[in-house]
C-alpha cells in the first residue's frame, strides 16, 4: 500500500489552482503503472487508463479529510488494475491535474475486469476516508 498525493496536486489544492470542490473524477489504472511523483497531468500517465468515473458527488472536506460518495466506472480493457488516480477534470488530459494515487485495498480493487464491466469503488470508511491533507 502506497497511497500518495501527487506533489503538484497537493500544491494545487493549497494554492487554489485545483478546486477539490469542483469536477474531481477517478481513473482506474492498469497495473503496469508505477507511481511517479513528477507526473502532473493525466497526459503524463501514458496509456494506463482503464476507465473513468463521472464527477464525484457528495464531497466533504472536514478537518482536512476528503471524502465523497462511493462511485463506479466502466472498464475499458480486460487488464489487471490495482490502483485509481483522482484528478481534476478539465476536458483535456493535457491540463487535467493529478491529485492522488490510491492503491489501498478497497472494495473493487485490485481487479481484472472484463471489457465493459462495471467496477464499483467503495471508499475507505476509516479515519482518513479518501485522503487527508
Amino acid at each position: 500500500m502506497s497511497n500518495k498525493l501527487f506533489p503538484k496536486g497537493r500544491e494545487g489544492i493549497l494554492d487554489d489552482t485545483i478546486s477539490i470542490s469542483g469536477d474531481v473524477r477517478v481513473m482506474l489504472i492498469k497495473s503496469a503503472y508505477t507511481y511517479d511523483g513528477t507526473d502532473v497531468y493525466v497526459l503524463d500517465l501514458g496509456a494506463v487508463d482503464n476507465g473513468r468515473t463521472e464527477t464525484l458527488s457528495g464531497k466533504t472536506y472536514m478537518s482536512g479529510i476528503f471524502n465523497a460518495n462511493d462511485t463506479s466506472l466502466t472498464a475499458l480493457a480486460a487488464v489487471a488494475s490495482n490502483a485509481i488516480i483522482l484528478f481534476q477534470h478539465t476536458g483535456n488530459d493535457a491540463t487535467a491535474r493529478l491529485i492522488a494515487y490510491i492503491d489501498d485495498p478497497m472494495s473493487g480493487l485490485p481487479c481484472t475486469p472484463a471489457i465493459g464491466q462495471m467496477v464499483n469503488l467503495n471508499w475507505d470508511n476509516g479515519v482518513n476516508k479518501i485522503f487527508k491533507l
